[in-house]
């Protein structure tokens, strides 16, 4: 079934309150103060059952000019909304401010009650009517109904209840498979109960005994209790008017404007890139930098615009700029905000969250230009793209879209499959996470690495490659490790890049000695073979030849990287012959003797401890013996 929420607008006594108690029965204003003043100072709650059977929320705003910070708050999430104008007053300074909100905030159905009809006569009546169409014009209540009402008598009220009716009937299911957000307009504590918030479920859906995180600072609680209309209920959908008791938590570590929504499910900003758009009748232009207060769901925070195309905004313009924020909040792309001058405090524009975590933005840059219009116009598959596009270079995982985006990881996933069929990006599986980049990126760093790759290769003709590790710093650094080496493994499949040891190289480089390095080459190969288990070191190689000493360096580093010369510990250098000749020695003597020492193995060899000791380390390491004591078997 579908959950609706039913809002009124308008000026200061106006009958909104009353109006309500009309229709429900109820009573909205709750403070003291309220009913003393005859005002509504803070937001009213109840709901209303309509002939259909359906039961509908309701939010009570307040119309004084000093209460438009709690007005906006109810705003979030109206479906229907009912401006309120008494027909003695007609169009009044909040009746326009609470239409122009309205229509900033993109809200599709409403109409309008004409209240206190019994105190005006036909005449009167008519010239109201007539005034309230021609402010109407350009609105989203431009051809609504206007429904004169007596609040006090019922006159009209039964054709104010078969219009909300009628509206009902258009509003579109909201999807509960969405993240769920729940902005707080309310919190207070209960005894025995503990810490309650209230507010409209604007998308997704909580469940008893959800952990949930309180943004921003993503403090963790846990749901204990739902009440939906004041009733007990299991679960909460998008679309009603819920009130939830969080366990975890007090009272004072929840505030008026924070988000409730999954654990580390959003993440905190001080930037948001947005739309913005200034009323027609304002008074005032907007100049770069100007110091703003933003309404944004339930929050008030002060910023300050930067434009991004311009340098000032006129009545009736719209343009790309970024909010820089006193205060951290969150935010999702499509969510509508509404902004007043800091002082004083009138409404001037609002508009919409493009993007929700972007970088520092540099002003008349035409890529910063162009990605704003996109995240504007663009598909929820053209906006995942862009930002994977974006943040390609830290390998971005399902899970980091989700937050940014504000999404449910399956869904997100769902574009990122059909992003993958598409060719337009690269996905890379680590353990239970996915991690994406954009095929433009992955093309823009293979081009550079095989660049940066001949470079090497023409600097160092006798390195089998670059070590891995070198590799993985160099460019990859910023992302984990082991994300890291599974893109090098990539590369390596994808026979990019090929692996010799812990060296990569192109694939198609091969180590080429001149005729001089052969020389050298052979030279010292004979050595090695010829000295077997003695500790040469390369000084001790260098003596017994009359090469450039650099030549001889730069032979002896390829040898090794080649694997034809073996790097034990301690430095011991063994030519891998006499290594594979040494295998052979320790195994046969296991088999016959079932074990061997380190001294008969040394005594095996005729060499020295320290170079036995080598071997038989390595030989461990590499699984083909087995220390037990002080002997070796085999594994």
């Amino acid at each position: 079934m579908k959950n609706i929420i039913i809002g009124t607008a308008g000026h200061i006594d106006h009958g909104k309150t009353t109006l309500i108690k009309a229709l429900t029965g109820r009573e909205t204003d709750r403070l003291k103060q309220e009913k003393e003043r005859g005002i509504s100072i803070e937001l009213g709650f109840t709901y209303f059952d309509l002939p259909s059977g359906q039961r509908a929320g309701i939010i009570d705003v307040p119309g004084h000019e000093k209460f438009i910070r709690n007005m906006l708050a109810g705003v979030v999430g109206m479906d229907i909304v009912i401006l309120v104008i008494a027909a003695d007053e007609g169009m009044m300074p909040q009746s326009k401010e609470h239409l122009n909100i309205l229509n900033l905030l993109d809200i599709e159905l409403g109409f309008v009650v004409l209240t206190k009809v019994n105190l005006v006569d036909e005449d009167w009546l008519e010239l109201v009517k007539e005034d309230i169409k021609e402010s109407l014009k350009g609105t989203f209540l431009e051809k609504s109904p206007i429904i004169p009402a007596d609040s006090l008598s019922g006159k009209g009220i039964d054709k104010v209840i078969e219009t909300i009716e009628d509206y009902s009937k258009k509003i579109e299911e909201r999807d509960v498979e969405e993240m769920p957000r729940l902005p707080v307009d309310r919190v207070f504590t209960i005894t025995g109960f503990g810490t309650v918030v209230t507010g409209t479920l604007i998308s997704g859906k909580f469940d008893e005994g959800d952990e949930v995180g309180i943004f921003p600072g993503n403090k963790t609680g846990k749901i204990r209790s739902i009440q939906v209309h004041g009733e007990d209920s299991e679960s909460a959908y998008a679309g009603q008017r819920v009130a939830l008791n969080i366990s975890g938590l007090k009272k004072s570590e929840i505030n008026r404007g924070d988000i409730i929504a999954p654990l580390n499910s959003m993440e905190e900003t001080m930037m948001i890139d947005v739309k913005l758009r200034l009323l027609e009748d304002s008074q005032r232009i907007i100049e770069n930098r100007t110091r703003i207060r933003l309404y944004l769901g339930t929050r008030e925070i002060l910023c300050r615009v930067v434009f991004l195309d311009r340098d000032y905004l006129t009545p009736g313009e719209n343009c790309y700029a970024q909010l820089r924020l006193e205060e951290e909040v969150v935010a999702k792309r499509g969510d509508k905000f509404i902004i007043r001058f800091y002082s004083p405090m009138i409404t001037i524009g609002g508009g919409e969250v493009l993007e929700p975590n972007p970088p520092k933005r540099k002003r008349f840059d035409e890529s910063t230009i162009e990605e704003l219009k996109i995240k504007e116009e663009g598909d929820t598959i053209d906006v995942i793209e862009k930002i994977i596009n974006d943040r390609s270079s830290s390998f971005p995982s399902v899970k980091d879209l989700s937050v940014l985006i504000v999404m449910p990881e399956e869904k997100v996933l769902e574009n990122v499959e059909k992003l993958k069929e598409k060719r337009k990006i690269i996905t890379l599986k680590l353990l239970k996470d996915i991690h994406v980049i954009h095929k433009d990126y992955y093309n823009t760093f293979i081009e550079k690495l095989i660049t940066d790759l001949n470079l090497f290769h023409n600097k160092k003709p006798l390195k089998t490659g670059m070590l891995k590790e070198e590799l993985r710093s160099k460019y990859l650094g910023t992302i984990k490790p082991k994300l890291g080496e599974s893109f090098i493994n990539l590369l390596i499949e994808r026979n990019i890049i090929k692996q010799n040891n812990e060296c990569v190289s192109l694939i198609d480089f091969e180590v080429k000695f001149n005729d001089i390095q052969k020389q050298i080459r052979q030279d010292i190969e004979n050595i090695y073979l010829k000295e077997k288990f003695i500790n040469l070191q390369t000084e001790d190689v260098m003596s017994k030849l009359n090469y450039d000493k650099r030549d001889i360096e730069q032979v002896i580093e390829a040898l090794i990287d080649l694997n034809v010369l073996i790097m034990l510990k301690n430095d011991i250098i063994i030519h891998k012959d006499i290594y594979l000749r040494s295998i052979e020695l320790a195994k046969n003597y296991i088999k016959e003797k079932g074990s061997i020492s380190l001294g008969e193995f040394r005594d095996l060899l005729n060499t020295s401890r320290k170079f036995a000791v080598s071997l038989l380390e390595d030989f461990d390491q590499k699984r083909i013996t087995k220390r037990t004591g002080d002997t070796r078997i085999l594994n």
